[in-house]
């Protein structure tokens, strides 16, 4: 029996199951919790909320950050035999895919960690400019991240 079928279709499901992780969370962070916490919530529980919120996320982050670049490339090799293989919207998506993984790798290392640190000290005018940061660039990726997921099933499905 041929297996390699089922190593694919495992492999895309991982791929696009931490994309939607990753990319949902950040939309729900962004277009849903942020509004209601900056409308409710005092400065301290505000920028605590979202330490911890951003702790459990990262988490899954970092997870989506390991699956899909092993799983996409194991598919570009696997199944299309390298990137000659593979349409040009797969390049734009691993591009686009390296940027978002590298402005995360930023957020988690600088201003997330200056955020914690903020948070832990009391120093909540220093932890809210932290956040500022933190949302611009989450506002970012997520945009880049729409623009992947559209990417990967708009032009997959696109007429020849």
């Amino acid at each position: 029996m041929n297996w390699e079928p089922y190593y694919f279709s495992i492999a895309i499901s991982l791929h696009a199951l931490a994309a939607v992780v990753w990319v949902g969370g950040m939309f729900f962070a962004y277009m849903a919790l942020r509004p209601v916490v900056a409308k409710l919530l005092e400065p301290a529980v505000r920028l605590t909320l979202w330490t911890r919120t951003l702790t459990r996320f990262f988490i899954w982050v970092w997870l989506a950050v390991l699956i899909i670049p092993i799983s996409g490339y194991w598919m570009i090799f696997s199944a299309f035999g390298g990137f000659a293989g593979v349409s040009w919207y797969i390049h734009l998506m691993q591009g686009l895919g390296i940027i978002m993984i590298l402005m995360f790798l930023h957020v988690f290392f600088a201003p997330y960690k200056r955020l914690r640190n903020a948070v832990k000290a009391e120093d909540f005018q220093e932890g809210a400019k932290h956040l500022a940061t933190i949302r611009t660039l989450i506002g970012l990726n997520l945009l880049i991240g729409l623009i992947v997921t559209v990417t990967a099933i708009g032009l997959e499905h696109m007429p020849v």
